[in-house]
C-alpha cells in the first residue's frame, strides 16, 4: 500500500485470470453464477470496464498524479479502503444474488467518487488544469457507472446499453489522451537512436469533435451510418497520426510495439465499426478489437512499464518474458478478431481458443510481477 500501482495492478493482473474463467465457463460451458442478478454476457461486460480496466486505470493515475503535481496520493489506510471498496464491488456482483445489486452498486460508485477526490485534490491544488479533463473522465465514468445500474434496476430503459458503451468510450478516450502524450516520448527515449516524431493540433483537435460525435451517434442510434461515418474519420485521422510516430526501432523493443500495436488495434475498431454498417459483419468484431487490443494490450503494456519504473528498475531491460506475454495477448486479440471474420462457422471455438490466450496472457504476468509489485523498491527509495 505504498502507492497505487501495487495494489491495483496486482490485482487488476489476477482479477483478469478469474473472471475471464468464470467467463468461459459460463459462455462456453453454461455455468450458473449469481452475478448479482445479470446476465452472464452484461456481468462480463461490465467487469472487463468496470472491474479490469479500472483498476489499471486507478494504479496508473494515482501514481502518475504524484509525479505531474509532486503532491502525495493515497497510500496506507486510505489507500487500501479505495481498494476495499473495488474490491466489495467485485465480489458482491460475482458472488451475491439480485438482492446484492444495491450493496454492488454502492460500492462500486463509492470507488469511482474517491477515485475521483483523490486525483482532482492535487491537480486542483498545484492549478494544473491541463490536467482537469483526466479528473473529468473519472467523472464521466462514475455517471456511466450509475447510469448502468439505473438500467439494471429498471429505472432507465437504455441504462444498461448506455452505461456499458459509455464506458468502453471513456477508457478509449482516456487511452487516446495519455497516448497522445507518453507514446511518441517513449518512443523517442527507447529506440536508442536520435528522433523527432510529429504532432498536430488539429488531428487532436478533430479527433476529440469526432470521438464524441461517435460516442453520442452510438448512444442514439447504435451501428447507424453516422456511427459509421464518425468510425471511418476516425479510422483514417488516428492512422494519420500513428503512422507519424512510427520508426523501425520500435520493433526491437517489446514495451514500445505493445503499445503501439494496442493503438493500432482500436484503429482497426474503427475500422471494423465501420463495416458493420457498409457490410453487415457482426459489430462485437469492433466492440472486442477496441477491448481486447487496444484496453487489453494498451493497459498490459502500461502495467508492466510503470512496475518497473516505479519499482527503480531499468525500463530498456524489462523481463524476457515480456515479449511472449505480449505476443500472447495479441493472439487472443487476432482469434477473437480476426478468425471468426475468416471462419465463422467455428465462431465458439475462436471465443474459447481467445478466452485461454487472454489468461495465460495475464497468469504469466500476475507470476512474474508479484515479487516485483510486493517487495521494496530495489534502489531503497520510497513508493
Amino acid at each position: 500500500m505504498r502507492l497505487g500501482f501495487r495494489p491495483f495492478f496486482l490485482a487488476a493482473g489476477g482479477y483478469a485470470v478469474i473472471s475471464m474463467l468464470i467467463w468461459y465457463a459460463a459462455y462456453i460451458h453454461g455455468w450458473s453464477f449469481p452475478f448479482a442478478g445479470l446476465a452472464s454476457v452484461t456481468w462480463h461486460g461490465h467487469e472487463m470496464i468496470y472491474g479490469y480496466s479500472l483498476a489499471v486505470v486507478a494504479g496508473f493515475l494515482l501514481t502518475a498524479v504524484r509525479n505531474w503535481t509532486g503532491i502525495a496520493t493515497l497510500n496506507g489506510t486510505p489507500l487500501f479502503l479505495l481498494f476495499f471498496f473495488w474490491l466489495l464491488a467485485r465480489l458482491f456482483i460475482l458472488l451475491g444474488g439480485a438482492d446484492f445489486l444495491v450493496a454492488t452498486a454502492s460500492f462500486d460508485l463509492l470507488f469511482l467518487a474517491v477515485l475521483s477526490a483523490a486525483i482532482a485534490v492535487p491537480i486542483i491544488r498545484t492549478r494544473q488544469w491541463h490536467n482537469i479533463a483526466i479528473v473529468g473522465k473519472i467523472v464521466l465514468l462514475l455517471a456511466s457507472n450509475l447510469v448502468f445500474y439505473l438500467g439494471v434496476a429498471g429505472k432507465l430503459e437504455q441504462g444498461v446499453y448506455w452505461g456499458l458503451y459509455s464506458g468502453l468510450y471513456i477508457i478509449i478516450a482516456l487511452i487516446f489522451t495519455l497516448s497522445r502524450r507518453v507514446l511518441p516520448f517513449f518512443i523517442e527515449k527507447g529506440v536508442g537512436y536520435p528522433l523527432e516524431l510529429r504532432n498536430s493540433k488539429w488531428v487532436d483537435i478533430a479527433s476529440l469533435v469526432l470521438f464524441a460525435g461517435f460516442w453520442i451517434a452510438d448512444m442514439v442510434r447504435p451501428n447507424s451510418v453516422g456511427v459509421a461515418v464518425c468510425a471511418a474519420s476516425l479510422f483514417f485521422l488516428h492512422l494519420w497520426r500513428l503512422l507519424g510516430w512510427y520508426t523501425a526501432g520500435i520493433w526491437k523493443k517489446p514495451l514500445l510495439w505493445v503499445l503501439y500495436l494496442a493503438y493500432a488495434a482500436i484503429i482497426a475498431g474503427f475500422a471494423l465499426k465501420a463495416a458493420a454498417y457498409f457490410t453487415g459483419i457482426s459489430p462485437f468484431l469492433g466492440l472486442h478489437a477496441f477491448a481486447v487490443g487496444g484496453v487489453g494490450l494498451m493497459t498490459l503494456g502500461m502495467m508492466t512499464r510503470v512496475a518497473l519504473g516505479h519499482t527503480g528498475r531499468n525500463v530498456f531491460e524489462p523481463p524476457a518474458l515480456l515479449f511472449w506475454v505480449f505476443v500472447i495477448l495479441f493472439a487472443a486479440l487476432i482469434t477473437r478478431v480476426a478468425l471468426p471474420m475468416l471462419f465463422p462457422q467455428h465462431y465458439s471455438v475462436w471465443v474459447a481458443l481467445s478466452q485461454w490466450l487472454w489468461l495465460s496472457a495475464f497468469l504469466i504476468y500476475f507470476i512474474s510481477y508479484f515479487p516485483i509489485l510486493t517487495r521494496p523498491r530495489v534502489d531503497g527509495q520510497d513508493g
